[in-house]
């Protein structure tokens, strides 16, 4: 794909997930555009900073956990898309609530890399005493007991 195809790909999936109304949030086209070996690097040095790695480590791990800390279905509002080759930036903006009533409303720059119309990377920049602040540290990973 081309870097406007890529660019019309990431403005349907904002578009689809950013629905005023909680119930008409759709990321069905997310989910199904993620390629299954692709990654999300959340980058910093805080609590939430790694990488989840693989479509499900990223739709259960990292998309779960939000969700059970915000009152509503998430939604990020992106309002500029910047598209070279297989890189797609996108400037988006949160607009979220968490149970305690506290607002989340993140700014974040996504640098999503495609490959054959999947998304294989997405780095997140944001701001994360923000997210620590409004979302708590993000919890360690239970240890594994040894086989």
């Amino acid at each position: 794909m081309n870097a406007s195809a890529n660019k019309k790909l990431l403005q349907d999936i904002f578009a689809a997930a950013a629905h005023p109304d909680p119930a008409a949030r759709d990321r069905a086209l997310f989910s199904a555009s993620l390629a299954d070996d692709a990654k999300w690097v959340v980058t910093g040095q805080y609590s939430w900073s790694r990488t989840f790695a693989g479509k499900e480590a990223i739709l259960k791990d990292l998309h779960g956990y939000v969700r059970t800390r915000l009152r509503d279905r998430t939604r990020t509002v992106a309002h500029r898309f910047i598209a070279d080759d297989d890189i797609v930036v996108v400037e988006a903006k949160g607009d979220n609530v968490t149970p305690e009533g506290v607002r989340y409303d993140n700014d974040y720059c996504l640098v999503f890399r495609l490959e054959h119309g999947k998304i294989k990377e997405i780095r997140e920049y944001c701001d994360s005493v923000l997210t620590e602040k409004a979302l708590g540290p993000f919890p360690q990973a239970p240890a594994r007991a040894a086989s």
